[in-house]
């Protein structure tokens, strides 16, 4: 059975895209520390990071590094942070976190309800931001 991100990507299940390249898919998670906290996928459903190929592995860094840059840029911060859980959905991905200080990577923290409204204007101010970069 398909994971939940691999439904994203197929389209089956609808997301707030900030970016995507052939291989690699970025959205807003729907349950945010921080309103921009976005996850990076690689589209290949691998369960665990550090068991996709080298290839992609490094493409997926990348992509994840310009998604930072721009969600830095959309969203006021003092930096991004990287997180590498992985044990709530069957595929590998990378949140990228808008912080001012390091509890606002605390995943016991409350997530923040935000408006679906909110939600396409973080999206987009972000996707802005990717393309310009």
């Amino acid at each position: 059975m398909a994971s939940v991100f691999t439904k994203i990507v197929n389209g089956e299940i609808p997301s707030y895209k900030v970016a995507e390249t052939e291989h690699c898919y970025a959205f807003l998670d729907i349950n945010p520390l921080k309103a921009g906290h976005t996850l990076v996928i690689p589209k290949k459903e691998v369960d665990y990071l550090f068991d996709l190929d080298s290839e992609l592995y490094a493409e997926l860094m990348l992509f994840a590094r310009k998604v930072a840059m721009a969600v830095k840029a959309a969203v006021p911060c003092k930096r991004v942070g990287v997180a590498v859980l992985g044990m709530e959905v069957p595929h590998a991905h990378i949140h990228l976190v808008p912080m001012d200080s390091e509890g606002d990577l605390d995943f016991k923290n409350k997530k923040l309800e935000l408006t679906p409204e909110r939600f396409k204007e973080t999206a987009a101010a972000i996707a802005s931001k990717y393309a310009e970069l």
